[in-house]
């Protein structure tokens, strides 16, 4: 990052701000395991899901009513929700969800405290 700012931060320091500023959010994504990354660096499953819902409700005038909104709203989205690409390695979500940590893409061993080492 340092490098990054160095090259482009003298001449365009608004934008290169956006980048270094949030390193650790931006870098976040090697937070979980690498089998993960292709689903978590697209947003496109919910852009085109809602794309389709906004569609839908300018075709028809909108939808009537709150609940008529919510239950079309609904329904499209589960029909959407067919043509979703499952999870990779979907028995890695419970290690991240129990808050397994991972560095790179890769699962950190827990440390093995010495007393329960000697124990064992």
């Amino acid at each position: 990052m340092k490098a990054f700012d160095a090259l482009y931060g003298t001449k365009w320091p608004k934008a290169a701000a956006k980048i270094t500023d949030d390193v650790d959010e931006l870098l976040a994504f090697y937070d979980y395991p690498a089998e993960h990354w292709i689903h978590l660096r697209t947003t496109n499953p919910i852009e085109s899901t809602f794309a389709t819902v906004r569609h839908r409700t300018k075709v028809t005038k909108g939808p009537g009513s709150k609940a008529a909104g919510l239950a079309m709203a609904f329904k499209l989205i589960e029909a959407a929700q067919a043509r979703w690409r499952a999870v990779n390695d979907p028995h890695l979500v419970a290690l991240v969800r129990a808050g397994a940590r991972f560095e790179r893409g890769k699962l950190v061993e827990r440390d093995v405290p010495a007393a329960n080492a000697e124990a064992a």
